[in-house]
Formats: structure tokens, sequence, C-alpha cells
């Protein structure tokens, strides 16, 4: 009930909010009945919800498993973000697969939702816990799994606070696939029994690298050129690409011709992006124009969604963005499994144990400025054996973590079946 009236009563802020987000976001505009659990029904679908592109990129690692298990498995993917919903119906649209928003945590449009669905599992991935959503789920006797699930630190504290009101959200039908041994024990402090609680590992690190992936860098490659120094900024975030351009400008006094591949996390903030760099008279290119990259452009502004992975196959360097500001962190395995030094800021709550594994194995240079991005920058791209010695250390990090695929589908087979 706590939750319930709690949720009314936010409601109104958080859809003034999503209004608001609307006029820069037109997906949010289409996909709004979605958000109220309005839509067409579906035939007791097993669900996998995904926040946002991270993730909705996680899941398909899943989505691609449930699928070679059983081609004919009815499978609904959700998200909360315009941008994670746009990458999954990328995804997986073309697959037969539906494509959703996720209902707003209000009893109504849950209820709507799993009315409409009539999910017989729920698979939510890495840190998704909606009270009045898994109350519904509980009272419709639908399993619940966290997959690939992480809990934070702060995160723990603040779901403390609630006591036994949250306690009460984990339902005996709550199942959770933890990231890591860590993670696992912080959700058995939230109040999971240990019985319900394995350790499977991160899904991100069974990321497989298509062959189209590798064959678009080397495209890309050609296109930006072979000879001159690139390094991708990839996801980051509004007042972080000040820090970025201040160490771009720092490897241009070692690299003059060195070019800086800039793509925002998300896609509202392009066209602000591409206004603040002609107010710091940067000569830049967009990507979603194909303007040219001649020698004079020292940018190139990737304002389009879903080829980072081909951008980070390009470059000689990489930077995982939303860690120089305290967004916690984005995915350091993708650079990684593609043999990429990699580079990343102090702030990555977010993928924690990750990056631990990264500094075990001397596979990542964490930078605490934009000064100290650019002189570790400038410095690899003029050593060629120690960036190919930092991607390989990397790309043995993602070796060693794989599996987490295998062990997830293990704990969701009783289910399944």
């Amino acid at each position: 009930m706590l939750f319930k009236i709690t949720a009314y009563l936010l409601a109104p802020f958080y859809l003034a909010a999503l209004l608001w987000r609307a006029r820069r976001e037109p997906g949010i505009w289409r996909g709004l009945p979605e958000r109220f659990g309005l839509g067409a029904s579906l035939p007791a679908p097993v669900w996998l919800h995904a926040a946002s592109v991270g993730e909705v990129q996680a899941a398909a690692i899943l989505v691609a498993a449930l699928r070679r298990r059983d081609p004919q498995m009815p499978l609904l993917v959700t998200a909360t973000t315009a941008a994670g919903r746009a990458r999954a119906v990328t995804l997986f649209a073309s697959a037969g697969i539906a494509v959703r928003f996720a209902p707003l945590d209000l009893p109504g449009s849950v209820h709507r939702f799993m009315r409409r669905m009539q999910p017989r599992l729920a698979i939510m991935l890495e840190t998704e816990i909606w009270p009045n959503l898994f109350d519904a789920c509980g009272a419709a006797q639908v399993p619940i799994v966290l997959a690939s699930a992480r809990l934070s630190e702060r995160s723990l504290r603040r779901y403390l606070r609630l006591g036994s009101a949250w306690r009460r959200v984990l339902t005996p039908l709550v199942q959770v696939a933890a990231q890591s041994a860590a993670d696992a024990q912080r959700f058995a402090q939230l109040g999971v029994p240990p019985a319900r609680i394995a350790v499977t590992g991160n899904l991100k690190a069974d990321l497989t690298v298509p062959d189209s992936v590798l064959a678009g860098g080397r495209r890309l490659r050609a296109q930006l050129g072979s000879q001159r120094p690139v390094w991708v900024a990839g996801s980051t975030h509004e007042t972080e690409e000040q820090q970025v351009l201040q160490a771009h400008r720092l490897v241009c006094q070692s690299h003059p011709a060195a070019l800086l591949v800039l793509v925002p996390r998300h896609p509202q903030r392009f066209a602000a992006v591409a206004e603040w760099l002609r107010r710091e008279s940067v000569s830049f290119a967009l990507h979603s124009r194909a303007e040219p990259v001649t020698a004079g452009i020292q940018v190139l502004l990737v304002d389009a969604m879903g080829q980072l992975l081909e951008f980070y196959a390009a470059a000689d360097v990489a930077f995982v963005g939303g860690s120089l500001v305290p967004a916690g962190g984005h995915n350091l395995l993708e650079p990684a499994a593609l043999a990429r030094p990699v580079l990343t800021g102090p702030h990555n709550g977010n993928a924690r144990e990750v990056l631990q594994a990264l500094e075990a194995a001397d596979a990542v240079r964490v930078v605490s400025d934009g000064a100290q991005l650019g002189s570790t920058v400038a410095a690899l791209l003029a050593d060629t054996t120690a960036r190919r010695e930092l991607g390989a250390h990397a790309l043995q990090v993602v070796a060693a973590s794989r599996g987490a695929c295998a062990r997830t589908l293990e704990l969701l087979a009783p289910l399944l079946d």
C-alpha cells in the first residue's frame, strides 16, 4: 500500500518531466500509450526488461540464447528510455520479437500491462526493481529473475532505509542471478534468501563481436584516415565533453593530425553538443550527414545510435564516458572485447568489479580529469607496443569472464520448462 500511495503522489511530477523530455525526444510521444499499459495483447510471452541502451545490448545476448533454445518461444522486450526502446526495435523487431515501453510503476498501468501481456516469466536486467510491478507479478504468480543483477552500496543503503516495506517487494517468486559475489551479498542484505541467489556473472562479458562490426570498423577507419591517430570518447555525458575536448587539445600538441570521435550517450543532446562545438570554434563533422572527415576536421560528432562498437573497432584508443562525471560509468567490456586500450575516469560505480578485474590484469588506465586523459591518450598514440599490450590484456579479461549467459540459462531452465 505504501508504494501505491507514493507512486500516485509522485505520478504528476514524473509525467510532467516525461512530457518535458518529449519535447526533445520524439520517441517518447510515439510510445506514450505503452507507458500506461496499453497496446495489443500477446500470448503468454517470456518478458525481458532492459532499462536503457546498455541493458538492451546485454539483453540481446540472452535473447539470442533463448531463441536458440526454442525458436518458437514468444518474447517481449521492454525498455524505459526512448533510446533503449529504439535500440531494441533495431535489434529485435526484424526477428519478430515484440518491443514496448515498460509501463509506469502505477497500479493501473501495471494492471493493464499484465492483463494484455500475460507474461509467464519476467527477466529483469541489472537493477530494475519496481515495487508495484513486482507486486503485480507476485499476485499473478509470475516468477521474476533479476539477470546480470547488480546492486551498489549506495543503492543498498537507499533501499534499506525503507525497512520491511522494501523486503516485501522481493517476493518468494524473485530469483537473483548476480554479476558478482559482492552483488550477491548485497542482495542477501536486502532480504533475498541465499537459496534464491546465484552468482552467474556479467552478461556483457559474453559479447561476441560480429564480423559485420569488424568490417564496419575497417570501413570507418579507411574513411577517417588510416594514417592519422584516432581516439574515441564513447557514451559521454553533459559537462564531460568539456574535459574530453580539453584532452583532445592536449593530444593535438604532440599529434597535430589526431582525430577525436565524440559519441554522446543520449540522443537528445546531439544538437546541443553540436552547437557547443561551434561556440568553441572546433572544426567538426556530423556523422549523420555523412560530412567528409578531411585533414582539417578535429572532431567527428557521432549523432546517431547503435554504431559505437564500430567506432571502437576503428579507433587506436577508447575512452568510456560517464566516468569523468559522477554518472557511474558505462560498458568497459565493449572496447575490451575489441582488444582496444581502455581508458576511463574515476566514477565507475555501475561496474566496479569489471574495473577491478581490468586493473588486476593491467588492462585499463584510470584518469582523473581532462588533463590526465589528454596526456594518457597522447602517450598511447605514440607507443604502438603499449597499445597492443593494453588491448591484449583487456581481451584476456573478457575471455576469462565469459559464461554468464550459459549460467543464466541454466538457472532459467526450470522456469522455461
